[in-house]
């Protein structure tokens, strides 16, 4: 008995206790339940994916209607501003105008007063000067009653 026939028959016993314990079946059912494992773990990334993919597009839909509206508001605040900076300005005109008118209508009552107190000086100027003349030519009750008389006409046509 030679080596060889020790291997042969070492060999053709480990096939038959692998054959008797039914190795090639489990080795098979193994197998199969792992390209079934690996199947179902290819159909759930699939299913995730699909789902990302949907997740990523709401997103998508969500920023982009964010922009719009984001773009809506910067449009609607620079229209705002736009009118608030043309009332301001229409309001500040209107309001420089009646100062303005304020103003003038202050200068002319200066004026007018001016006027007024430059005659009432001559007309106290031009009434003593006639008190002195009068004075000096008529004497007595008659040239007193001159006098106020004439004191009295030049005050009412100056004023």
């Amino acid at each position: 008995m030679d080596a060889t026939f020790w291997a042969f028959a070492a060999f053709a016993v480990f096939f038959a206790l692998v054959f008797y314990m039914k190795a090639p079946g489990k080795m098979g059912s193994a197998l199969d339940k792992r390209a079934e494992a690996i199947k179902a773990e290819l159909d759930e990334a699939r299913r995730l994916r699909d789902e990302a993919q949907g997740i990523l597009a709401e997103y998508q839909r969500k920023r982009q209607n964010a922009e719009r509206e984001a773009e809506d508001i910067i449009a609607q605040a620079k229209a705002e501003a736009d009118r608030l900076t043309e009332e301001t300005n229409s309001s500040l005109k209107e309001m420089i105008e009646r100062r303005t008118k304020a103003a003038e209508v202050k200068i002319a009552q200066a004026e007018a007063q001016a006027i007024a107190d430059v005659r009432a000086a001559a007309a106290d100027v031009a009434v003593a000067a006639a008190q002195k003349i009068l004075a000096g030519r008529v004497s007595g009750d008659v040239g007193n009653k001159l006098i106020a008389a004439g004191i009295a006409e030049v005050k009412s046509k100056l004023n």
